[in-house]
């Protein structure tokens, strides 16, 4: 059964538009996508960096939380990504946000995304892609600045 999944893609190191690039190429596995704008916002979780590059990615699909989940991992990796500092700098990170109307507890994969509704820098691209699943109300109360910057292909 294909379902809109969303997944957020950010980066804060090193060319931030090829490593987001990366992401969009790799994550939909032949699936059909489409793009939010690419924003500028600050980062989360109080370790000292960089202002992040986000996009929310939207993708007609059959996979499942899982297999987003390897397909973003893969990405990751194309990009260098390593994890020591929770919540520092990375070249690529990119979140499974939700899938339909699947939920998932599973600690490794959650769904839908336990902060999704916290985070201004994923729900301004979520609403740009789907007023219907985030109100305005939702963005104002959500924390984080966000700054549209334009397409994935201008800030390239």
């Amino acid at each position: 059964m294909r379902r809109r999944a969303y997944l957020s893609l950010g980066s804060n190191m090193g060319d931030r538009g090829a490593f987001l690039a990366t992401g969009v190429a790799m994550v939909p596995g032949g699936d059909r996508s489409r793009t939010s704008l690419v924003y500028e916002t600050g980062p989360v979780g109080g370790v000292p960096q960089d202002d992040f590059w986000n996009l929310v990615l939207e993708l007609e699909t059959e996979a499942s939380p899982r297999d987003l989940l390897d397909r973003a991992r893969a990405a990751e990796r194309a990009c260098g990504r390593t994890r020591e500092v929770r919540w520092g700098p990375r070249t690529l990170d990119v979140d499974v946000l939700l899938v339909g109307d699947l939920v998932s507890d599973d600690p490794e994969i959650l769904v839908p995304h336990p902060r999704l509704w916290e985070r201004a820098f994923v729900l301004v691209p979520l609403r740009e892609l789907a007023p219907d699943l985030v109100s305005e109300a939702q963005v104002r109360a959500a924390r984080g600045r966000v700054a549209p910057l334009g397409t994935l292909e201008s800030v390239r």
